[in-house]
């Protein structure tokens, strides 16, 4: 197999994407230019080629983190670091629109602003989303990161950046690795657990969005909070 160098000038990927534009390469011929460069024969295309095989699609593949993709054959620490941060910048901008203060009034604008961020992540991670009193977002704080199956969460890390943040209100997010939002017992254990405990610093917890694979489960809109 020839490097891509020796390919002909129209067929490498670099060179397309100048003068054609992104769309026009396939998700392989992306990640190749990621990657940067292939393995004693098999070429950055090759890699890319194997890689989406082997995790199904270009959205399982982000999905993985730094670690996993550091140790594929051919990928190494370097060019798993490049990939992941184009991944995350992949994830922001969906995440943002522009110039816009994002307000998140229904569960739906909490879907649209964090499910990018969050639908693919192997691990649980639970985020407080901290809110002015017209419901704009402040910021939002990563409170913990779990296993694939289940985080902990303590009161005092979900409300000390609300109180420092001086926000009227917050709305507590986490994912499903799964990809079913389908609220757990503990789910609902825990939700209870921080609205009581919100109501006694006087800060009033909105919603607990539970962010799967494309959908999402609001916990006030059924009755938890």
């Amino acid at each position: 197999m020839s490097a891509i160098s020796q390919w002909p000038m129209a067929e490498r990927p670099r060179e397309r994407l100048y003068f054609s534009g992104g769309q026009a390469l396939a998700d392989a011929e992306l990640l190749a230019i990621q990657l940067g460069s292939g393995v004693r024969g098999r070429t950055a295309v090759d890699l890319a080629r194997e890689m989406l095989v082997e995790y199904g699609s270009l959205a399982g593949l982000a999905g993985r983190d730094v670690a996993e993709l550091a140790r594929i054959k051919g990928v190494g620490r370097a060019k798993a670091v490049r990939l992941a941060a184009a991944f995350e910048l992949t994830r922001r901008l969906r995440a943002r629109v522009p110039a816009a203060r994002t307000v998140l009034s229904s569960p739906s604008d909490v879907h649209a602003a964090f499910g990018p961020l969050m639908e693919e992540l192997r691990r649980e991670v639970f985020r407080v989303a901290l809110l002015d009193a017209r419901n704009g977002l402040l910021r939002d704080v990563v409170v913990s990161e779990g296993t694939l199956s289940a985080s902990l969460v303590h009161p005092r890390e979900v409300f000390k950046p609300a109180i420092l943040e001086s926000a009227a209100s917050v709305i507590l997010l986490h994912n499903h690795p799964s990809g079913d939002p389908t609220p757990s017992r503990e789910d609902v254990r825990l939700t209870r657990q921080l609205v009581e405990c919100a109501k006694l610093l006087d800060l009033r917890i909105h919603d607990h969005i539970i962010i799967g694979r494309g959908h999402f489960t609001s916990l006030a809109e059924r009755g938890v909070i």
